[in-house]
């Protein structure tokens, strides 16, 4: 990978921003694209680096995005003839420029570390902070009585955190006993929690979202809202109750996209337009060939799809129509 593909990968990622690597794995004549070139594609749709020519470069973008969106890797093939390279794993997409060829590109997106949020200093916390940093999540305690000697593997033990201070996206226990119950679920519920997760009865929890309610927390937010957080597994001692609401947190996060409130959901899909000229579906954000024509705005894969459709607008009245404002 080039240096400077590298050192925008490392600066996206200290900033904890989504983004996607893409490489050419395997070629065939007369693809512009060589086996190893390397492209970022960022979370608005930014390109950096190469693969292939400007023609595959919408494709790759569409594609990049979508990877981002639901966290899954994909392998692509651009082929002249799609119908003859339908492969189990693989997403066939018509190549469409003009010099031909067939170019497969692994599409991988990196996203941020998962975070875990822990308001409490129970012994049900402490195991669970322990299970976390084991897991690879990245783990904040919260809470005015917190020892950083008993959350040796947290990145961060603080006394209290800010609202615009809560992760989006993090996976967030609240076991404070009672105590400040309303401040943190207050102060999370409005972040877009991936996970967001009471140790409190049934009772005690009906009485808090009473009060959230009247507070100004949206209904919407208090129904995401798991308590008592947890898998019914039987649970009992803190080791146990640790387990049963990890296990919660990781059954959210392999849910299929369409029914987990995951964090991709908060990701839109990219706006896509269809090339007038090859029938191609450009991703509008970030798109490089763009021209006007009787008031209507069209987008291109390329500049030759650009360049045909100029030197004859009238050619592509189906299009006209379908991109009519």
């Amino acid at each position: 990978m080039r240096p400077d593909l590298l050192t925008l990968a490392a600066s996206l990622a200290a900033r904890e921003e989504r983004f996607a690597l893409v490489t050419v794995v395997r070629r065939e004549p007369p693809s512009s694209a060589r086996v190893g070139d390397t492209a970022l594609v960022t979370g608005a749709g930014d390109y950096h680096g190469w693969a292939g020519g400007g023609c595959t470069r919408s494709t790759v973008v569409r594609e990049a995005l979508r990877a981002i969106a639901d966290g899954e890797p994909r392998l692509l093939s651009l082929s002249p003839e799609p119908e003859e390279g339908q492969r189990a794993g693989v997403v066939v997409l018509p190549m469409t420029c003009d010099s031909g060829g067939t170019v497969e590109i692994y599409v991988e997106p990196v996203l941020p570390v998962a975070r875990l949020l822990l308001f409490g200093s129970s012994p049900a916390v402490r195991v669970l902070a322990r299970i976390g940093h084991t897991m690879g999540y990245r783990v904040e305690v919260v809470d005015p009585d917190a020892d950083k000697e008993d959350f040796p593997g947290a990145e961060r033990v603080s006394q209290a955190i800010a609202p615009d201070a809560v992760p989006r996206g993090a996976h967030v226990l609240v076991a404070t006993m009672g105590e400040r119950d309303l401040e943190a679920i207050e102060a999370v519920a409005g972040r877009a929690p991936a996970y967001l997760g009471v140790i409190a009865s049934g009772k005690r929890f009906a009485q808090l979202r009473d009060a959230l309610r009247a507070r100004g927390v949206s209904r919407e937010a208090l129904e995401r809202i798991v308590a008592p957080a947890g898998l019914d597994i039987g649970a009992r001692s803190p080791e146990e109750i640790a387990l049963s609401i990890m296990a919660q947190i990781v059954e959210r996060r392999r849910r299929p996209a369409a029914s987990a409130p995951e964090i991709s959901k908060t990701v839109e899909a990219p706006r896509e337009a269809i090339d007038p000229v090859c029938g191609m579906s450009v991703t509008i954000a970030g798109a490089r060939h763009t021209a006007e024509a009787s008031g209507v705005q069209y987008y291109f894969c390329c500049a030759g799809c650009r360049t045909r459709f100029l030197s004859e607008p009238a050619r592509y009245p189906a299009a006209a129509r379908a991109h009519g404002s």
